[in-house]
């Protein structure tokens, strides 16, 4: 029997969104159809189809809404503690928040069986984007208060920095069997590697953190409403 329908554009796109995010990771992305997912949330499959255009925009979506809950746990933080911009404490944040959000665990970690041929679609790219790790204007900003390496500019980190998070995303695979660290571990490396590597060998002073802040937060609710829109369409203006 069919279920009630929510009152409002945005519950019902929520509520379809459980319920393929639900099926993705039970069944994977082959196995997982339009009818099954609106069959769940208790909708007609023409109706998901009035809030997005394609199976892959639909599991887009999925990935886009989770990245708005990972952004918003990152710039909640900031919000408490202007050091959390830096650019180690980010990250570290961005490692531990993605790999404890099972749709985000699965497109940063290749994760074949989940999503299948969905890593090869473009759908997926802007959820797996340097700018979903680090834009160069949120790095312009630190580069402005003195909170990266004297003369590394934020073009400079376009390659190194995805190639150091994916690898400690997807790194797991190939390891010795011998090696076996916590999340909580790995995520002090990600942040210890890249304070030494990219950030001043001295610690910059608390008022660097506060003056730039307002910016870098800014910078990154922008972000997230851009993932809010690509989850939602126009309904997020319902929020």
């Amino acid at each position: 029997m069919t279920e009630p329908q929510p009152t409002s554009h945005i519950d019902r796109a929520d509520r379809i969104l459980d319920a393929a995010r639900d099926l993705l990771l039970r069944w994977g992305y082959r196995r997982v159809t339009i009818d099954e997912i609106a069959r769940r949330a208790g909708v007609g499959k023409g109706t998901v189809y009035l809030h997005w255009r394609s199976r892959e925009q639909l599991f887009f979506a999925v990935g886009a809404r989770e990245a708005v809950a990972m952004l918003g746990a990152v710039v909640a933080a900031m919000r408490d503690d202007p050091r959390q911009i830096a650019l180690h404490q980010y990250m570290r944040h961005f490692f531990l928040e993605a790999m404890a959000r099972p749709v985000l665990r699965a497109i940063f970690t290749r994760d074949a069986e989940v999503l299948d041929r969905f890593l090869s679609s473009p759908a997926r790219r802007p959820l797996q984007s340097g700018k979903l790790l680090a834009s160069r204007e949120y790095l312009g900003v630190l580069a402005d208060n003195g909170l990266l390496r004297a003369g590394l500019r934020p073009e400079d980190l376009d390659y190194t920095l995805p190639a150091v998070m994916f690898g400690f995303f997807g790194i797991d695979p190939l390891l010795p069997s011998g090696v076996d660290l916590t999340l909580q571990a790995k995520a002090d490396q990600v942040a210890d590697l890249l304070r030494h590597a990219f950030e001043p060998a001295k610690p910059p002073p608390s008022a660097r953190f506060i003056t730039a802040a307002p910016r870098a937060i800014a910078i990154l609710d922008r972000h997230t409403d851009d993932y809010r829109r690509a989850a939602y369409g126009a309904s997020v203006d319902e929020r």
